[in-house]
Order: structure tokens, then C-alpha cells, then sequence
């Protein structure tokens, strides 16, 4: 080890000590270890703890302190995507991110410590969703991962951190959270009626498919006239459209959500029929436009634009929230709500959970048994007071 005095650009003097570090195991070269102390001891002590923790560790602490939160973020994301996640998952994990950054982007990722982690968890817990905050949490447990595989840090700040369970009021215990997660069927025909009486081109196919099927609306806007079998009433479900950026000439077909959600349904007569409609109708738009524009994309869609693009999310969303303010419904509906609808409906019609789960495609056990159980038990209520209305007079004698 050589230590010498040195004079900073300040003018200010300190020591400086240096000595060769531990090998590198993959290229076998030495790298000189320099560090600065106000006096002898110090710089030596500096250069034996960095040598000590390169020897145990393989990190240089000095080095790490340069290497910032969201410096670490972004090599992880990068690595993240060459395990083939979907894009949409991507741009999850790439809000979680932004909002971890929002407290410690510019912080070296050595310095984020269990304690500073834990408050950040506590600082944003109170203006997010509970969910959104353990997605946060995961999402910053494996970029920390990644910083120790990388030899930047040696723990990882996450484990053990508590997420803030939100107290709720009574008017959030008395309220039915699972019943707002789908429609009624009382809620269903008013739906669907407003539909028939004040629906726009696509409406009346697009809401009663997501109510009949269970399709997710990305599954809906991905159909191709090839996956529907009209001699057999089924629709198989091989893929999902992906824009991010509501632009038509800009989407994607990805495969579904879940290996679990490619699947064949069987589909009810009249819903076919209405898809026969349809098909003649598309027909005779793509006849009537099809020469006069310049840029016709033949992909084959169910649902397209007299351009042969295909809608894209926000098209249904819009349309639903129309179709919602000619209503008395109260509930917030998103077009997601139509697929817990059909979970519902196929309850009630005593179709078992294992069939029901296999027909919507879905591997979120939690959700499906949710809605399932609750229907479940709201029947056999409703059982009691029907045998009760049946027999009045019967339970008059007990009066």
C-alpha cells in the first residue's frame, strides 16, 4: 500500500493511500483501490475496508455510491424485458417506478436503507390503492435483487417491510365492495335495453358478446373472423390487442393475458346470429369503401373501421360510459364489469366454478371464487324468501 500527501485543486492537503484490490473472477486483473483520508490512519483504513469488502462482497462500495436509484431502475427494466413479460406489464412496472423515483431517483441505491424504504412504503400508502402500493413494493424488491446480483448492493431494503393496511370507515364496511364488481340482473336487462333503444354502430355486438362470453375487451378487439365458427356456435380466443396508444394503426395482437385464457366457447344461437348480421353488414361497408380509400388494411377484424383498422379500447370504454348516462345505474362501469357479469350469470344458472373458471379464461382464482361465492350465498338467501312468499300462509299459523 502507498500513502502520500496531495494537494486538491482547494489547495486543501489530505492523504491518499492505494493498493491493488482482489482479482476479478472473470478477468483475472487487479484494480487499484485509491481512497482519501484528513489524516494517514484514516485513508489506510479506507482502502483496507474497501479491499475487505470487495474481497468478501465483490463491491465497491465507492463505486456503488455512484450508482443511483433510478440509474438502477433503468438497467433493471432492461433486463426485466428480456424475459419476454408482455408490454402492457411493462409499462406497469415502469409507473411503479416513476412513483419510486418521486422519493429516492437521485439517491445512491447503497444509501437506501430498510428504514428509508420502510418510509417511503408509509408516504405514499395513504394516496394510492393498497394494491397499487404492494405492486410498488414488488417492483422495487426486484430492481434491489438485481443490484445484488450486480454486486452494487449486499441487502436488499424490502425484506421485511411492512405494507399500511388503509382502516376502513363504516360506510366502506357497509358497503357491498364484491356486488359493485358486476351488474345485477335486473341491472343487465336495464343495461342491455338502453343498448337496443340508444346504441351506436357496434354497440348492441360489442356489449352482448362481453356480456354472453366473458371476453376480456382486448380479446374482443383482437377477434378475426377466422376465429369464429358459425357451423359449430364457437369462438376460439387466441389473442389480445394491445395499444397502449389508442391508435389504430399502432396496435399489436399479443397472445392472452394467461396461457389458461386461450380457449374455445361455445356461444348461444342468437348471439351468433347476431354476428351473421354483422358479418353481412361489414360486407357490404367494405364493398361500398374499400376502392375509394387509398390505405385499406385487410387484417380480417370482426370489428374494423370502414379502413379494415380495428377499434381500440377506448372506443368501448366511451361507448359504454354513453350508454351508462341513459340509465339510473349507479355503479361505476368499465367494460371489465360485463366479464364479472358473466361469472354471475353462470352462477346463477348453477354452473359449476371449475367450467366457469375454464370459459372466462381466468387463472385469478381469487376474483372468479369471490364473485362465485357471494352470488352463491345471495341465491340461497333468496331461496329462503322465496319458500317463505310460497307458503305465507302457512307461516301465518305460527303468528
Amino acid at each position: 500500500m502507498v500513502i502520500k500527501k496531495v494537494t486538491l485543486k482547494s489547495g486543501k492537503t489530505v492523504w491518499e493511500a492505494v493498493a491493488d484490490g482482489p482479482a476479478d473472477p472473470v478477468t483475472g486483473k487487479r484494480k487499484q483501490i485509491r481512497r482519501r483520508g484528513t489524516t494517514k490512519k484514516e485513508a489506510r483504513e479506507k482502502v483496507q475496508n474497501a479491499i475487505r469488502s470487495l474481497t468478501d462482497d465483490g463491491i465497491d462500495e465507492n463505486a456503488a455510491e455512484r450508482i443511483t436509484f433510478d440509474m438502477a431502475a433503468k438497467h433493471w427494466l432492461k433486463v426485466y424485458e428480456l424475459t419476454g413479460v408482455k408490454k402492457s406489464t411493462i409499462r406497469v412496472r415502469q409507473k411503479e417506478i416513476n412513483i419510486l423515483n418521486k422519493h429516492i431517483a437521485k439517491l445512491p441505491i447503497i444509501k437506501v436503507t430498510p428504514l428509508r424504504y420502510q418510509k417511503l412504503i408509509n408516504d405514499i400508502a395513504p394516496h394510492y390503492a393498497r394494491t397499487t402500493v404492494q405492486g410498488v413494493n414488488i417492483c422495487a424488491r426486484m430492481i434491489f435483487k438485481q443490484a445484488i446480483r450486480d454486486k452494487i448492493i449486499k441487502h436488499n431494503p424490502t425484506d421485511d417491510v411492512v405494507i399500511p393496511k388503509k382502516r376502513r370507515s363504516v360506510k366502506d364496511i357497509e358497503k357491498d365492495e364484491i356486488s359493485e364488481k358486476y351488474f345485477e340482473r335486473d341491472e343487465l336487462e336495464t343495461f342491455l335495453k338502453a343498448v337496443d333503444e340508444h346504441g351506436l354502430e357496434n354497440d348492441k355486438e360489442w356489449f352482448y358478446l362481453l356480456a354472453f362470453t366473458g371476453m376480456r375487451s382486448g380479446e374482443l378487439l383482437a377477434l378475426k373472423w377466422s376465429d369464429i365458427d358459425f357451423e359449430n356456435n364457437e369462438i376460439r380466443i387466441t389473442k389480445t390487442m394491445y395499444n397502449p396508444n389508442n391508435n389504430m394503426r399502432e396496435y399489436e395482437l399479443t397472445p392472452p393475458k394467461t396461457d389458461g385464457s386461450v380457449r374455445t366457447i361455445t356461444v348461444e344461437d342468437e348471439i351468433m346470429d347476431m354476428l351473421k348480421s354483422h358479418y353481412m353488414k361489414q360486407k357490404k361497408m367494405y364493398m361500398k369503401y374499400r376502392h375509394e380509400i387509398e390505405e385499406f388494411h385487410d387484417a380480417n377484424f370482426v370489428f374494423a373501421h370502414s379502413n379494415g383498422y380495428p377499434f381500440v379500447h377506448r372506443n368501448i370504454i366511451d361507448r359504454m360510459d354513453r350508454i351508462m348516462g341513459f340509465t339510473l345505474i349507479e355503479k361505476k362501469a368499465k367494460p371489465h364489469l360485463l366479464r364479472h357479469t358473466h361469472i354471475s350469470m353462470m352462477t346463477e344458472a348453477g354452473v359449476d366454478l371449475a367450467t366457469i373458471m375454464d370459459r372466462v379464461g381466468h387463472e385469478d382464482v381469487q376474483t372468479t371464487l369471490n364473485i362465485y361465492t357471494h352470488v352463491s350465498k345471495k341465491m340461497k338467501k333468496d331461496a329462503s324468501t322465496k319458500i317463505k312468499n310460497l307458503y305465507e300462509n302457512v307461516f301465518s299459523n305460527l303468528i
